[in-house]
């Protein structure tokens, strides 16, 4: 009857701590509040579950030369490389969390040696010196229930945090990408001014030749052929700075893709172009396609998980040890069947006093999750603020552009216009000067604001969490 009883009494504590461990453990939950429908600021485009975020970055940057280029950078970048390390980190740390559920193993031989002082109450009694001398072979093993769910609980912070690592290195891609795609448009666009300004140098050393034919003929005076000289001398400074520029930038690719700084191969601006269609899809899909969102996610799914277990450590363990081996005095009876010794024990430990340490780890665990979704919050708030400002640059440069090159139409016709009227001696010829510096700013504006729109492109599409595909 008793034994029936307490087989009873067992069955209805082992219930009640898997109630409790169901009740113990909450499960994570998206907080809803975070991603809205307003989160990027433009009503001017269609909204659509499709997001150009999930094409290859090879459809968006079509041009071969560039591809080699980012192709070599994601496979020597030593971020990207540095990144890999950490998922294998993480990747064993996760395997360690799932080895927790297993017991614990160890054996070995032993030998000990004892002999008792003379000067203690034993040795003065039996008033001489004893020796002993014992050989064991010993297995021990150990093994914790998860009954409150702690050791899911850490084997699900680990599985969040070896996630995020993948996030993290899939946000390395996506930015390296990007770098590499910008610098690679920055270098052509400097290729397009230098030729701008060669053809601008031209131009005014044949100007600078008629000023001093006009000199000759007592049209102008001396300082018109000075100033005309000033202005070759100032495009020709413009190509040295250029050139430093296109260096220091040939550089900065070179480190991208881990390697010494070199001249970097390239093509012409006018070959590139970006894709026409401009899908963003829902805000939500940046929890998807943005590998920093993602990774901000998961770093509070850990938090939450680690809440989980710290809320654990109130409750009592329950923990099974045992050990068995041989164990003799005499190492000729060692293996004999007297020799085997076994024993087991079983038992639940409460936590009362520890220095208030699980407390403040609870509290510490619940500030550090509060802190997690704080940062996912922002996280997802800068990537909408990102993609609102990419798409507000790209889509004002076509106008930016159109009316830039109607104002270096009209100042080279007013370059045009006053040689001629000073050539008649109708005209200062400082009016031609000013005229011919505000042609060669207009033409270095348009390329600039050509070179704007593909970095807002290639902004965008990082924005909205490609490249890493």
């Amino acid at each position: 009857m008793n034994k029936y009883f307490n087989i009873k009494i067992l069955s209805v504590l082992f219930s009640a701590f898997l109630l409790s461990s169901c009740m113990t453990r909450e499960k994570y939950e998206r907080p809803k509040e975070v991603v809205n429908e307003n989160l990027f600021r433009t009503d001017l485009l269609p909204k659509d579950s499709t997001s150009m975020a999930t094409v290859s970055w090879k459809e968006i940057f079509t041009d071969p030369v560039l591809q080699k280029h980012i192709d070599k950078a994601l496979a020597n970048n030593l971020d990207v490389r540095v990144a890999l390390q950490n998922i294998s980190a993480a990747d064993s740390y996760l395997k360690q969390s799932k080895a927790a559920y297993f017991p614990t193993l160890s054996a070995g031989p032993n030998y000990t040696f004892q002999t008792q002082s003379l000067n203690t109450q034993s040795g003065q009694l039996l008033n001489q010196r004893k020796y002993g001398n014992q050989f064991d072979i010993t297995a021990n093993v150990g093994w914790e229930a998860d009954i409150w769910g702690k050791l899911k609980s850490q084997q699900k912070a680990e599985f969040a945090n070896y996630l995020g690592t993948v996030s993290a290195h899939q946000a390395v891609k996506s930015d390296l990408v990007a770098a590499v795609a910008s610098a690679y448009y920055q270098l052509l666009t400097f290729d397009d001014q230098k030729r701008i300004i060669n053809e601008t140098i031209s131009l005014r050393n044949k100007n600078l030749e008629t000023t001093k034919a006009l000199k000759d003929a007592g049209t102008v005076t001396e300082v018109a052929v000075q100033q005309s000289a000033a202005l070759v001398f100032n495009a020709e400074s413009l190509i040295i700075n250029i050139d430093v520029q296109i260096s220091q930038l040939e550089n900065t690719m070179s480190l991208l893709m881990a390697e010494p700084s070199h001249a970097i191969e390239r093509t012409t601006i006018d070959a590139q172009k970006m894709p026409v269609s401009l899908a963003l899809g829902y805000p939500a899909n940046l929890l998807e396609n943005r590998p920093d969102v993602k990774a901000a996610e998961y770093r509070l799914i850990n938090a939450f998980e680690m809440t989980n277990f710290a809320k654990s450590q109130f409750y009592p363990s329950l923990r099974l040890t045992g050990s068995a081996g041989i164990v003799s005095g005499d190492i000729d009876q060692l293996f004999s069947a007297s020799s085997l010794f076994a024993n087991v024990v079983t038992g639940l430990a409460q936590p009362i006093l520890n220095k208030r340490q699980i407390r403040t780890q609870y509290e510490v665990s619940l500030a550090n999750k509060e802190i997690a979704y704080l940062n996912f919050r922002r996280a997802v708030l800068t990537a909408g603020k990102e993609v609102s400002d990419a798409l507000k640059i790209y889509q004002s440069q076509d106008g930016f552009i159109n009316l830039k090159q109607k104002e270096m139409i009209a100042y080279k016709n007013s370059v045009n216009y006053s040689q001629e009227l000073v050539n008649y001696g109708m005209a200062n010829y400082l009016e031609v000067l000013n005229a011919s510096v505000n042609q060669l700013n207009a033409e270095l504006n348009i390329s600039n604001a050509e070179y704007s729109k593909l970095d807002a492109g290639i902004e965008l599409y990082r924005a909205l969490g490609g490249g890493w595909r």
